[in-house]
């Protein structure tokens, strides 16, 4: 039994610094968002640089995840309401490649853009292993959400994260 103590306390570190590794990160709230680069499924290029003066709400989901696919309305309806003050809405698949018509096919019902994992440049955000996840940037490139805090998304969450931030200049 005394070498097993010695064992365990040795498994349970390896598997403490294995998960702190898994989600380092550079994006911190209140500090300026990581580089995030993107090209949709349409073919447009994105970057946080190319988005400059606008809030962009970031979120990552995938065809196969209910709960992704729940907030998808809410995300919809209010990117309707506010696009034209200046909110970018960008929905992030972590779909395999091979799922593109699968994921253009839900994303048929949402005016929003559309890009997948696979085409998006965005380590600074940690390794994405668990949806949904939503990361908010205000119009100056300062993290205002972290994705890896807080409940999923809904209008109620939306209208007290983003719309402050759709407010000021």
């Amino acid at each position: 039994m005394k070498l097993m103590r010695p064992l365990l306390q040795a498994s349970w570190l390896a598997l403490f610094l294995f998960s702190h590794a898994a989600h380092a990160r550079d994006a911190d709230e209140g500090k300026p968002a990581p580089a995030f680069e993107t090209t949709t499924i349409d073919g447009t290029k994105l970057s946080l640089a190319s988005m400059a003066g606008k809030v962009v709400v970031i979120n990552y989901w995938a065809t196969w995840c209910p709960p992704c696919r729940e907030e998808m309305p809410a995300l919809e309806s209010y990117f309707r309401e506010h696009q034209s003050e200046g909110l970018v809405m960008l929905a992030v698949s972590m779909d395999e490649p091979t799922d593109l018509a699968k994921v253009r096919e839900v994303m048929k019902d949402y005016t929003f853009q559309a890009a997948m994992a696979s085409s998006t440049s965005a380590r600074g955000y940690g390794r994405i292993w668990r949806i949904p996840l939503t990361f908010v940037i205000d119009r100056h490139g300062i993290l205002r959400k972290d994705g890896w805090a807080g409940a999923k998304m809904n209008l109620k969450a939306l209208d007290k994260i983003v719309t402050p931030l759709l407010r000021e200049p």
